[in-house]
């Protein structure tokens, strides 16, 4: 049988590895469809924060090529917009004494705070800090990641549930009844039905379109530094690397590999830290692995990495093409909120069969403990807020439940 195996063989859908050949045609599309997949969530962080679009889409890319190149092409991961700096930009940006260069001054010093613990990873080794993440504590967190996310897919969806119908439909049609390539484009097939259904009946505004420039530079900023802006921003790293720890390990119970032992968890944590910091020098967001994009590989079984940096390329693109950014920002919410109640419920079901898989004693009262404990704390909006320098820092949700559950899991007798 060839390289490029029987990839899809009758109705079975075969898993696609790094090692496996793909014509260069399917791996653009491929590729496409994870671009499709962050776009959303990629630009709302700019849209909410006063960042430009165009740098995040930008520096996204960027971002996430950096990444590969330092974790050796061997993580297929996606980096986009980070969530959780968003509080701290918004405080500081609107200070009287700062400003948004500022803020991003506080992103960059972040990203270094990576690079810190990614050397203490590698002084230790990182058997040591795997010890912390055992499958009853990596089991919840990563249903954690996926649940947590579900409100949102409710509030894109809520907009207009028909639209959302149609396109899960076209999802879930894709995935369980078509055979060949096309069913490794759920996603894309899902946008494009979702959208069309949107333009018949009338839910598409084309005027973003027609105001947007074909080609433009995207509006770069240089951050500026000061002490006290950074001790606003900068310590949200300590919770975000949690979350980082938590997404590899999520992406590598989707690909069946241990990123932690290879690349290694040290070389993930430098490439998004330097993702994190060159973006901010240059007026973008921080950047994070998009769980987004870990629910489109366990829905395609597409495991090539090669597909992220195929997306990486296409948000550079989408940076100094505002036309067609444009475009895709015309996709109605509901479409893509049809199509992430599948992707999300993913991740969280990847977190079940981590259990199911390792055989977790489930019965075992302080397996039960630590479970519901990382449950109700990730998703019931716990909060525990941290005094620094006259302004404080929250940790909350999946970085605050892992946490807990680590120490849980070491206190607690076996």
């Amino acid at each position: 049988m060839s390289k490029e195996k029987a990839i899809y063989t009758n109705d079975a859908l075969e898993t696609i590895r790094e090692e496996d050949s793909l014509p260069l045609s399917k791996t653009i599309i491929l590729g496409i469809q994870h671009t499709f997949t962050m776009f959303g969530a990629t630009v709302l962080v700019p849209i909410i924060t006063g960042l430009d679009i165009s740098v995040a889409l930008f520096m996204a890319g960027v971002g996430t090529l950096l990444f590969h190149f330092i974790t050796k092409g061997k993580v297929p991961a996606f980096l986009g917009s980070s969530f959780a700096f968003i509080a701290p930009i918004l405080l500081v940006a609107n200070h009287s004494d700062f400003g948004m260069p500022y803020a991003l001054g506080g992103i960059v010093v972040a990203g270094i705070i990576y690079l810190i613990l990614a050397g203490l990873v590698y002084a230790v080794g990182y058997q040591k800090v795997v010890a912390f993440f055992p499958p009853i504590v990596t089991g919840p967190i990563i249903m954690v990641i996926g649940l947590k996310l579900a409100p949102v897919a409710i509030d894109m969806a809520s907009g207009g549930w028909l639209m959302a119908i149609v396109s899960f439909l076209i999802v879930a049609g894709v995935s369980v009844y078509t055979r060949g390539f096309i069913k490794l484009l759920p996603v894309i097939c899902g946008l494009v039905g979702g959208y069309l259904f949107a333009v018949i009946t009338g839910n598409v505004d084309f005027s973003p379109v027609s105001n947007a420039a074909v080609v433009g530079v995207p509006n770069f900023t240089i951050a500026k530094f000061n002490f006290t802006a950074i001790m606003m921003v900068a310590p949200v790293a300590i919770a975000t690397m949690v979350e980082h720890i938590g997404d590899v390990l999520a992406i590598g119970e989707t690909v069946k590999k241990d990123f932690m032992k290879n690349p290694g968890l040290h070389r993930t944590l430098i490439g998004d830290g330097i993702a994190t910091t060159i973006s901010a020098m240059f007026g973008g967001p921080a950047n994070t692995t998009y769980s987004e994009n870990t629910g489109v590989l366990a829905l395609t079984r597409v495991h090539k990495p090669l597909i992220m940096q195929v997306a990486a390329c296409f948000a550079i693109l989408l940076g100094v093409l505002p036309k067609l950014g444009a475009v895709i920002s015309t996709i109605p919410t509901p479409v893509v909120g049809g199509i992430s109640i599948i992707l999300f419920g993913m991740i969280a079901a990847i977190g079940g069969r981590t259990l199911v898989e390792n055989k977790v004693d489930l019965s075992k009262s302080r397996n039960l403990i630590i479970a519901a404990v990382i449950l109700v704390l990730g998703l019931g909006g716990a909060v525990l807020p941290i005094p620094i320098k006259g302004t404080e820092i929250t940790i909350e949700g999946m970085a605050l439940a892992a946490i807990v559950g680590i120490v849980l899991n070491k206190i607690l007798p076996e």
